[in-house]
């Protein structure tokens, strides 16, 4: 299982990860807000502001201070060295 760092020391497995978002749309603040009144919001930012939003398999939404632009090149820096373990 690939794991990708969302900062300070966070990781999400990157087979269950559905979408990395920039948090300022409309309907992006609708979603977290829907999940944290389910009980499915996790805040991973350590009370900084909030860059991006991770979007799970499980419905879970997960806050983080790194901007999606970060994550996704960690994502595929998973990619790249997981073809190579292949």
């Amino acid at each position: 299982m690939q794991m990708i760092n969302i900062g300070f020391g966070n990781f999400v497995s990157s087979h269950k990860l559905i979408a990395v978002v920039s948090p300022d749309s409309a309907p992006i603040k609708r979603v977290v807000n829907q999940a944290k009144e389910n009980g499915m919001l996790i805040d991973a930012s350590y009370g900084r502001k909030t860059k991006s939003v991770v979007i799970m398999d499980s419905d879970h939404v997960i806050l983080s201070a790194l901007k999606p632009a970060t994550i996704g090149q960690r994502f595929s820096d998973e990619d790249i060295t997981e073809e190579e373990q292949e």
